[in-house]
């Protein structure tokens, strides 16, 4: 089957969908809630879903810590909800993506189960080291989320490695018999009906031989030794000859560290094993590497980032284009203003909405929802968020750890979907399995329906004039004035059709200049944030969306 570029004309909401909404009122959000939600997410503008982790899990890390590859859990309603959402979006014309866990298991997952026993064929479908001895470790790795990177085991006898949490051994892709086990779960998602896959740290898969030390990272030891390891891309291009390419389907892999030019390897449209990759240097602009290594924020750091890959994948590869997920806290509370939360909110869906790529809108985000501050550290459910509030930063008071896990915590972005003012924010019925922001009553989707100015309706407004327009799809992009610490200004540029985007970082009035070649007279005013523009003036974090046709 010819594989289509379709993912091309797509924008994407990501469902997060323990908080997203619950369906039967047990307090978890359920694929019965998702099925209420398709119409809301086809009026946004969204033609596509990607659903992080459905399946059985114990839940040590969210469901990223599968035990069963090929069912739906029944907290979010088994397989028969998911068929029900599946015809249902397919009907809407929208597109389906999972979550691909392949890196690492659950160690409740059958196969470590037996792995542990010495089991065939189960063996070595885990990374197994002996004991060393000498209160030693098989090597010095950090895992991602607790600690060293290496449990030792009872009832094997051995240490296996996890590169995240102890909950979650990494797989032995090495051996044949676990990827043909992948293969399995590709295919039997494909078969029913499923579009495509978002692959977690699949660049993670391949160790180098040996296991070796890690003697250059003074943070995440290791990473060196197994990120874009020696036989990643022949694993993957295994997986795309043997299943994917027999599909209408499309992939896309998160890619911690990775840069442009390593991300050819693995998405060059002529001979890339993959389709679209998430990068994490869009993110890195008030951060070093990690969220929990915080910055001051700089916007020609965001500006490079972006307008690198755009420059550096140009007819090449195509881009995925986001601000928020699952990983990271609420981009309001980070790149923009929570004084303005709206015209923050509102720029910054401009600000990256009209570039070439294929979106994704984070739940939450299309209503400008903020970071989470809880009066305890209790209170957060994320494990890498307890690790580090128990472990970093130890000369610090706890009402200081506290408000860095305010800033870097996963678990901003995890509270319950915003969608009334009514109790638990019309989320459940019953007691919400987590917190809702205390900001639930001023923000929340039945608010801003009906208010035309409103984020919600902004978005919606920003994703059909993106939609209408060839010169995003097609044309070439460019940065204008990239040494300006206050404004990002880009233009995208097809033969008669061009863009300007004009977004001010500053919370004070700032004066603008177009570039050459873009008369501001000529041009429509496509978009704004603000009803009463000012001709080469920008209020607080004003936006403009210029258009020439």
């Amino acid at each position: 089957m010819e594989r289509t570029r379709w993912y091309k004309d797509k924008v994407f909401y990501q469902v997060w969908p323990r908080s997203f909404k619950d369906g039967n009122g047990d307090g978890l959000g359920d694929l019965l809630g998702v099925y209420e939600k398709l119409d809301y997410i086809k009026d946004l503008g969204c033609d596509g879903i990607w659903f992080s982790p459905i399946y059985p899990s114990p839940g040590a890390d969210c469901g990223y810590d599968i035990s069963d590859y090929m069912d739906i859990a029944p907290e979010f309603g088994g397989m028969e909800a998911f068929r029900e959402v599946l015809e249902g979006a397919h009907d809407r014309g929208m597109k389906i993506v999972m979550d691909l866990v392949v890196n690492h298991t659950s160690d409740e997952h059958e196969w470590f189960q037996k792995s542990r026993q010495r089991i065939d064929p189960y063996t070595d479908y885990y990374i197994w080291r002996p004991d060393p001895g000498n209160g030693k470790l098989p090597n010095n790795w950090d895992s991602n989320f607790e600690g060293k990177a290496w449990t030792y085991d009872e009832v094997r006898g051995e240490y296996y490695l996890h590169l995240f949490a102890v909950k979650q051994p990494d797989l032995n892709m090495d051996n044949p018999k676990v990827r043909e086990e992948v293969k399995r779960i590709l295919r039997f998602w494909l078969d029913l009906g499923v579009d495509g896959f978002r692959e977690d740290v699949i660049t993670y898969i391949s160790k180098k031989e040996g296991l070796p030390d890690d003697h250059l990272f003074p943070i995440y030891k290791g990473m060196p030794q197994y990120n874009h390891g020696p036989h990643v891309h022949e694993y993957l291009a295994e997986f795309k000859r043997d299943v994917l390419d027999h599909y209408d389907c499309f992939t896309i892999a998160e890619a911690p560290l990775v840069t442009p030019k390593q991300a050819l390897t693995y998405i060059r449209e002529d001979d890339g094993q993959l389709d679209m990759m998430i990068q994490f240097q869009c993110m890195c602009a008030d951060c070093l590497f990690s969220d929990y290594l915080p910055t001051k924020f700089h916007l020609r750091k965001l500006k490079r980032a972006f307008s690198n890959w755009q420059y550096r994948l140009k007819g090449q590869a195509w881009n995925s284009l986001y601000i928020e997920n699952h990983d990271h806290p609420r981009i309001v509370s980070r790149y923009g203003s929570e004084q303005f939360r709206e015209e923050s909110a509102k720029m910054l869906a401009v600000m990256y909405l009209f570039q070439q790529g294929t979106p994704f809108v984070y739940q939450g985000q299309e209503i400008g929802m903020t970071n989470w501050r809880p009066e305890s550290p209790d209170m957060y459910e994320d494990v890498q968020t307890r690790y580090n509030y128990a472990h970093s930063n130890l000369k610090k008071s706890p009402e200081q750890r506290l408000q860095a896990m305010w800033r870097a915590s996963r678990d901003s972005a995890r509270t319950l979907m915003q969608w009334d003012s009514s109790e638990n924010a019309g989320f459940t019925t019953g007691k919400p399995w987590f917190y809702v922001n205390g900001n639930y009553k001023q923000i929340n989707v039945a608010a801003q329906e009906g208010d035309p100015d409103s984020v919600l309706n902004f978005y919606r407004k920003a994703i059909r004039l993106r939609k209408s327009l060839s010169c995003i799809r097609h044309g070439e992009y460019r940065e204008h004035f990239p040494h300006s610490g206050k404004v990002y200004m880009y233009s995208m540029t097809e033969e008669m059709e061009k863009t300007l985007v004009v977004c001010s970082f500053s919370e004070k009035p700032l004066r603008y200049r177009a570039p050459k070649g873009f008369d501001l007279d000529s041009a429509e005013l496509a978009l704004g944030n603000y009803a009463q523009p000012i001709k080469n003036t920008l209020h607080p974090y004003e936006c403009k969306v210029y258009l020439w046709k």
